[in-house]
């Protein structure tokens, strides 16, 4: 684990915003109970998680057993308070980012902590924010303890990017509502026993027509599509939600009619916090891999690393990793203090996932023939990475919120 993990930042970073000329102190000191918890995490992932991973990668295989590791040790309960399942009294964001930053340096399969983050944030999060009483005692012990498996459905075959053209309706009837459509891309979709879908229930309103709706497996009408093989993330399972005629009682909608744009505005920014967060671990655990390996590796009697073509990629791959990081905890915080993060959320994605498939591309290029090795276990990361580049908001659709933002 870097020096910057160990120690924490003993400094206040000070924005002064010039169009707004408000100042705004970012504290990044983390405590000693953080980094704590962090360490173990890595432990953890590091002695538990990393087994299998490439068979798994090969057959396309999801870890159950890994699933329910990281449940037993507290992973997903990082996403609900405590009276629900939770680790504490409320979900404290800085502490759950730096988790999942140790849980991608130390877990050496991206897929998992895809996955875990796809649930926490997109699911049991919205539950614990917009959800009933009831909602919440339903839903979220299972999911916190591991026993159940949550998708969030929002992506369609005629809807990606410009999500709020929607196809999927839910129509009001007697004691709730009917859905038919179909969701697509759907992480965790083929194994869920729960999804979170939205739907529209008023076209004419556009996004302030969408509503969410809680839909369980084995309601008549909802069927969950096999596991579609893919570039990488191989050990996630990703495929789609079908609705046919579904009656989904009116108990099982989140929040109100037309509420749904808000609530997936809301979970999508401590989303791209998180999965992103298991990016930077792995890119730092990467660097650290390429700078052991590029020592070592000799040609023309010394080090590859003292070519400077070498050396400068390893120097790309810190800058990127520096300035992620920095990126990454200022979203966290500005979410911990109950900040809107829109820019800076677009901003993070776009930086952090371009980085993390540039960085990735880097290593493969230091280690040469045996970087491009399925064996060696380099090439994997690049093929994990790309996928960030498009889940969650591709990289232009961000360029497209950041110019928006800023009133173009």
């Amino acid at each position: 684990m870097g020096v910057f993990n160990q120690l924490p930042l003993s400094k206040f970073y000070r924005i002064i915003g010039c169009r707004t000329k408000t100042t705004i102190n970012l504290d990044f000191t983390w405590t000693k109970e953080q980094l704590d918890y962090k360490s173990r995490v890595i432990k953890f992932a590091q002695e538990e998680l990393n087994n299998s991973i490439a068979s798994n990668d090969v057959s396309s295989t999801f870890s159950m057993e890994d699933w329910q590791k990281c449940a037993h040790f507290g992973i997903q309960a990082l996403a609900c308070p405590s009276a629900y399942g939770g680790q504490d009294k409320e979900i404290d964001i800085l502490s759950a980012t730096l988790a999942m930053e140790g849980l991608g340096y130390g877990c050496k399969d991206n897929g998992l902590p895809f996955a875990l983050n796809a649930q926490m944030w997109t699911v049991q999060l919205p539950i614990a924010k917009f959800g009933t009483e009831m909602q919440k005692k339903r839903f979220l012990p299972k999911l916190a303890s591991g026993k159940w498996i949550a998708s969030h459905g929002l992506t369609e075959p005629n809807a990606g990017s410009d999500i709020f053209s929607m196809e999927t309706t839910a129509t009001k009837v007697d004691g709730g509502y009917v859905l038919n459509g179909k969701k697509c891309l759907i992480t965790l979709a083929p194994i869920a026993d729960v999804a979170l879908v939205f739907a529209s229930t008023n076209k004419s309103l556009g996004k302030w027509g969408v509503t969410g709706f809680i839909v369980e497996n084995g309601m008549p009408g909802f069927t969950r599509g096999e596991n579609q093989h893919k570039m990488g993330l191989r050990t996630v399972p990703i495929g789609d939600l079908l609705f046919k005629e579904c009656f989904v009682p009116l108990e099982n909608r989140l929040g109100g009619e037309g509420a749904g744009w808000s609530i997936t505005t809301t979970s999508l920014e401590y989303d791209r916090c998180t999965i992103l967060a298991s990016q930077l671990g792995a890119m730092e655990r990467q660097l650290e891999e390429t700078i052991k390996f590029v020592k070592q590796r000799k040609q023309f009697g010394k080090s590859i690393g003292d070519f400077q073509s070498v050396s400068n990629r390893i120097a790309n791959m810190k800058l990127r990793l520096e300035t992620s990081r920095l990126m990454l905890y200022k979203v966290a915080w500005l979410k911990s203090i109950g900040k809107s993060a829109m820019m800076e959320a677009a901003l993070l994605k776009l930086l952090l996932s371009e980085s993390f498939v540039q960085s990735s591309l880097d290593a493969i290029r230091n280690q040469g023939g045996s970087g491009y090795l399925t064996a060696t276990e380099v090439e994997r990361d690049l093929r994990d990475a790309v996928g960030g580049v498009i889940y969650a908001g591709t990289s232009d659709i961000q360029r497209n919120i950041i110019a928006n933002l800023l009133g173009l």
